[in-house]
């Protein structure tokens, strides 16, 4: 195990020796074998932070706090930071071992580490910067158009600033090493449409009150759904969910240009008083750091929405002009109605971080932070289709009885059209709807297709009709669609893990766990991908590998469905006494509960061989209306009932051909 506690936080007197490593807070250096080892200062202090701490347990929280002090930051920022830093420290290769992770709670730095008096790199440390990083300091600032407001740059130390200016150089190639699985296609599909892509970063709220975030949050918010809109031929737009990722960032615009995959990023800020906005906005193109526009407005606060739409569509004539068109675009159709009340627009905002977890009670969240949107403004259609979204998804992710939530889930949706029928979101939310619970294909795709017509930024409707098109057997067609998506929200978890999922009902399994490896490096607790790594394991016989997830999926899980996934993985592995323990578990949790749907004791079922079983399990699932029968007709784990005419009649049932 690691060492005792070994300093109060940022004394700057100490160097640390861990391994070959030697970490020197006063100059803000890493050295593995006296050669500098480039690193972001965020990852620094996260390093910093858990090396002074050796042996302990350091919560998400805390850790979260020492690097964002009181800024609100979602909690992926912090996965994607220990990320960064164990592909630095090579951890678990060759043996090594540096930090763990104690799911659902923290980190815990277990290397051994000494503490050491003074420092011995600081000529290293200038020679070092000065080899990359001096140049680039040198090149002047560019001009800003008059009436532009130019951000103060932030302070730091001296050897830091060296440091920093070569370690986003050195970061371009670790960068691309870690994250090509995430992003390999995406360049590619960026050159074979022909569009560019834009980021907007969440503007800052420069008021001096926290409680105007959400005033800030939802500029950025509005400008990338109008943006989105103007002309998505030629111009892709960075779904809310990536970019929030870089609210009160460290990173430079060439860091982030390069994780999102953009050519172009606007950024702005927002200043407020009692009778006034004032909105600053500026379009940089990132190859050269040139500021192609930029503006300044003074405004009312009731003028905001209508501004909102004068700048989006300033920044679409701007990068008209750099794409060569040297005309205004003309809106695909006009933006969905924003609701006049800020509250609303705020509670909205809240619910969509909620729902993008993914779990049980993020879902419940979600519900209630919508609803109270809709409180605050009943004509409020993305709040209603947002309630759709949840609603819609409940079944898969909390066992709800879809008879219970699917008709709270369509009467959202069917209000929000009724309200605007042009909003994308509903359509995709109405096809969901009438994929999983219908099992009306054609009005699904119908649904699906109208969703991206209306808004081909909108990175959930490709996401979802990717699904369809999988669950159908239209692989190919379905991997393209996969990969908009991801173009578009290129840090989404759940999108990124259903890509691999595509891949594993293709039976592309090394594929396949390649992609789901690469979620959970960014996300170790992610539930979906753990659940879908195990399936691909068992389909290629490496049991040990399924055992050994399936271990961490229980570890910090008390829920009783992990007894399926027990059952399913011992009996598929030949190990019948440990699967016939499990499924017995898993029968007394569902006699008590009567929560578990058929689905999942049909998967245990088919691990332990029992087919007749396993399709009475499904033919009970078919009259619950679960949504696990969409993939009947590709799913490799019923490869073995496929010939059964009973299984036959139940693909049959669904609405597919097998």
């Amino acid at each position: 195990m690691g060492g005792k506690p070994v300093a109060a936080f940022g004394e700057s007197s100490a160097a640390y020796c861990f391994g070959p490593f030697r970490l020197e807070p006063e100059t803000g250096l890493l050295f593995r074998d006296d050669q500098p080892v480039a690193l972001t200062p965020k990852v620094f202090d996260a390093l910093l932070y858990l090396v002074e701490r050796s042996g302990r347990l350091v919560t998400k929280d805390d850790l979260m706090k020492s690097l964002w002090a009181d800024a609100f930051v979602a909690e992926s920022n912090l996965t994607q930071t220990v990320f960064v830093l164990r592909k630095a420290l090579a951890d678990n290769v060759n043996g090594q071992h540096y930090i763990t992770t104690v799911p659902g709670r923290g980190y815990r730095f277990v290397a051994e580490v000494q503490r050491v008096s003074g420092k011995r790199h600081d000529a290293q440390a200038v020679a070092f910067a000065a080899e990359g990083g001096l140049a680039a300091a040198a090149q002047p600032a560019p001009e800003l158009p008059i009436g532009s407001a130019r951000r103060e740059p932030r302070l730091v130390p001296r050897s830091r600033a060296f440091l920093t200016a070569t370690a986003l150089a050195m970061l371009v190639i670790a960068t691309v090493a870690a994250y090509l699985l995430w992003w390999g296609s995406r360049d590619r599909l960026s050159q074979a449409n022909g569009r560019k892509m834009l980021a907007v970063l969440p503007f800052e709220n420069l008021t001096g009150d926290a409680s105007q975030d959400y005033f800030s949050d939802g500029l950025t918010e509005e400008m990338i759904t109008q943006l989105g809109r103007l002309d998505p031929q030629r111009m892709g737009v960075i779904a809310r969910t990536s970019v929030m990722h870089y609210k009160h960032r460290s990173e430079g615009l060439d860091q982030i240009a390069r994780e999102l995959g953009v050519q172009y990023v606007l950024e702005g800020s927002i200043r407020r008083d009692a009778g006034n906005v004032r909105i600053s906005a500026q379009l940089i193109q990132v190859k050269d750091q040139t500021h192609l526009w930029a503006r300044e407005y003074d405004r009312k606060p009731e003028s905001v929405l209508v501004l909102q739409g004068e700048i989006a569509q300033e920044v679409a004539d701007e990068i008209q002009t750099a794409l060569g068109a040297g005309k205004r675009a003309a809106p695909l159709a006009r933006p969905a109605p924003s609701t006049q009340s800020y509250e609303a627009y705020d509670l909205y905002l809240k619910g969509r971080y909620f729902w993008n977890k993914r779990t049980k009670e993020g879902f419940q969240q979600a519900i209630d932070s919508f609803q109270q949107a809709v409180e605050k403004d009943l004509n409020y259609a993305r709040a209603y289709a947002g309630l759709a979204d949840s609603y819609a998804l409940m079944s898969d992710y909390s066992f709800a009885p879809p008879d219970e939530v699917v008709p709270k889930a369509r009467a959202a949706a069917l209000r929000a059209l009724q309200i605007d029928e042009k909003l994308a979101e509903a359509h995709a939310s109405l096809a969901l709807i009438t994929e999983n619970h219908d099992r009306d294909w054609q009005t699904a795709e119908k649904e699906f297709r109208k969703a991206i017509e209306l808004d081909p930024n909108y990175a959930t409707g490709h996401h979802w009709y990717a699904e369809y098109l999988g669950y159908q057997g239209r692989f190919d067609e379905a991997l393209a669609e996969s990969e908009r998506a991801r173009q578009l929200d290129p840090l989404s978890l759940i999108i990124a893990a259903d890509n691999g999922a595509i891949l594993y009902l293709a039976r592309q399994y090394d594929r396949a766990i390649q992609q789901f490896r690469a979620v959970l490096a960014m996300e170790p607790s992610f539930r979906r991908a753990h659940e879908l790594i195990i399936l691909s394991y068992v389909q290629k016989r490496q049991f040990a590998d399924a055992l050994a997830d399936l271990e961490q999926l229980h570890r910090g899980r008390e829920e009783p469905w992990m007894w399926a996934w027990s059952a399913y993985v011992y009996g598929s592995s030949g190990q019948p006494a440990q699967a016939q323990l499990a499924l017995k578990k898993l029968a007394q949790a569902n006699r008590k509960a009567h929560m578990y749907p058929a689905s999942m004791l049909a998967l245990a079922s088919v691990g332990m061989g029992n087919k007749d079983e396993a399709i009475v399990w499904l033919q009970r699932a078919y009259l619950e209306h679960s949504n696990a029968l969409t993939a009947l007709k590709v799913e490799p784990a019923y490869d073995s009932l496929r010939a059964d005419p009973r299984f036959q009649e139940l693909v049959r049932r669904v609405g597919l051909v097998q």
